[in-house]
């Protein structure tokens, strides 16, 4: 038995994703659930053709917060975190519970931030928070709970890529990643002008909820995932759950994730595969609805980015300069990725 899988092992070996894995073994799973265990959502049927769609997502201080992001924004992220996942589904929120964890310490000002952030994000993306509740926390924590519905068939699961299909994103990746840098490793620098755009990245991130739901709508996708653990993870993510394979030919990356590079001797694409705390939507497309999607996609302001193909053969590879670059299956994962 490998260490990972021993009872003996910490958090700290198991990571992320082994801990779900030990979880969803010793749950008694609900018969014919209309989304597998381990999607973006889960889902419980309401009767007829209509489904009940569930998120819950938790924002932590330690981990979540960095350095210079206000109280405000933490709130509002808390919100957006579960928001990109109901916009990967092709579902619009409706309601919103939050849990709050609150250190002892937090004034009266802090928790009118924290409250004006949530009621923030949820109406930018048209929801409401419709309750909730507080506690005492030796760190910050705030736990949300998102509530949507959606008809039978209409969800985009992680599960349908098959060969052929092509495989796009809603927009470019390494801006967050960048900006965490900046944040996290003191000998990281950037002028104003870069640094700013960079951390504003990080601070005040976007859901793809119009693209997500446009594309839910056009029924052209066949699968789909929101970018939040990195370009790399969500395609491995994707692929296992698909059992196919991916062919990229290009990585979207902003002129800004190359400055930064450069003046920090940083690999841009590692930042773009594999930095998170991106929200943009990965998604595989019928090869004939192409064109329809990107329309869709068009239609409420955003961009379709064709990037590669799916592939029956498994493993993810990056076709670039006559060379074929392996992809790894690594992006953020609690526990075992470094604050």
């Amino acid at each position: 038995m490998s260490v990972g899988k021993s009872g003996r092992a910490s958090v700290a070996v198991l990571g992320e994703h082994e801990i779900i894995e030990i979880i969803r073994r010793r749950l008694e799973l609900m018969p014919d659930s209309p989304v597998s265990f381990g999607d973006d959502v889960s889902a419980v049927g309401l009767g007829g053709k209509r489904l009940a769609v569930l998120k819950t997502d938790m924002l932590v201080g330690k981990t979540d917060v960095p350095s210079g992001m206000s109280l405000w924004q933490a709130a509002r992220k808390s919100i957006v975190m579960n928001v990109s996942d109901f916009a990967s589904k092709g579902v619009s929120p409706v309601a919103v519970l939050v849990a709050l964890g609150l250190p002892r310490d937090l004034t009266r000002q802090d928790i009118e931030q924290i409250a004006d952030g949530l009621n923030a994000g949820a109406r930018e993306y048209g929801a409401y928070v419709v309750g909730g509740d507080t506690n005492e926390a030796s760190d910050l924590v705030v736990s949300v709970s998102l509530f949507g519905s959606t008809e039978q068939g209409k969800l985009m699961l992680r599960s349908g890529a098959c060969p052929g299909d092509v495989l796009a994103v809603t927009g470019s990746f390494g801006k967050s990643a960048a900006g965490l840098r900046l944040l996290l490793d003191e000998r990281c620098s950037a002028p104003n002008e870069l640094r700013e755009g960079l951390l504003q990245a990080v601070y005040m991130p976007k859901a793809r909820l119009p693209e997500g739901l446009a594309l839910g709508q056009c029924g052209a996708v066949s699968a789909s995932i929101d970018s939040s653990d990195g370009l790399a993870w969500s395609l491995h993510e994707i692929a296992r759950m698909s059992n196919v394979g991916f062919a990229l030919d290009r990585v979207p990356m902003a002129e800004e994730v190359f400055r930064f590079a450069e003046l920090n001797g940083f690999d841009a694409l590692d930042l773009a595969l594999y930095g998170g705390e991106e929200y943009e939507l990965v998604v595989t497309v019928k090869a004939n609805l192409c064109a329809k999607a990107a329309a869709a996609v068009e239609a409420v302001g955003g961009c379709l980015l064709p990037i590669g193909k799916v592939t029956g053969e498994r493993g993810i590879f990056f076709h670039v300069g006559g060379e074929k670059r392996l992809i790894e299956a690594r992006g953020w994962e609690h526990f075992k990725s470094e604050v």
